[in-house]
């Protein structure tokens, strides 16, 4: 009888044994899977950063070209009116897409395009083209004698300044990354005349 019971013992041991096995690589898997998906969330926030720096790039370059901005500048992915079709999305949308000298240090490459929020071309943002009106998004100058209760603080009764006429950009910046990360990022700016 005491030979029976030993045989059992050895069959629900190696029964047990299976199990853990099986519960062991569960558990590998789980927390493999795990850092993968860590792992890809910490690439996505780096592009995403990298993005940024695209949009603060094209920024600095809006501010330090704004006596030519009537014109485009396709080699700076510089864009004088609103493309109806551009979404950003696509490949052909970033043609003639700016990319920034280097990759960061987690190996994201940025480039960026710039659109003027106006509706003709090549124009002064209040020009026409063949006798079409220039139609741009803009921040209109104020001055003292026709804006006499607005100011330029909230504050009711601020003193008014005379200001010049703001256009209104709009930046789109991509960053691909590693694992195939990619960021679209925008922005709308205000760029004085």
């Amino acid at each position: 009888m005491k030979m029976r019971q030993q045989g059992v013992v050895l069959v629900i041991a190696l029964i047990i044994l299976v199990a853990m096995t099986l519960a062991g690589i569960a558990m590998v898997r789980s927390v493999d899977t795990g850092n993968i998906i860590s792992g890809n969330l910490a690439f996505k926030q780096s592009s995403l950063a990298a993005a940024d720096r695209g949009i603060q790039e094209a920024f600095e370059w809006l501010n330090n070209n704004r006596t030519a901005l009537a014109e485009s500048d396709l080699s700076n992915g510089y864009f004088s009116s609103i493309s109806g079709d551009f979404t950003g999305f696509g490949e052909n949308d970033w043609n003639n897409a700016k990319a920034l000298d280097s990759a960061d240090d987690a190996g994201n490459s940025v480039e960026y395009v710039i659109h003027r929020l106006c509706t003709q071309p090549n124009t002064a943002y209040n020009g026409s083209n063949g006798g079409v009106p220039n139609e741009c998004s803009t921040s209109e100058a104020s001055s003292p004698a026709s804006n006499a209760s607005v100011g330029s603080s909230v504050q009711v009764g601020a003193a008014v300044y005379n200001t010049s006429p703001m256009v209104y950009y709009r930046i789109t910046a991509r960053a691909k990354g590693p694992r195939n990360a990619t960021s679209v990022t925008q922005a709308t700016v205000l760029i004085p005349i």
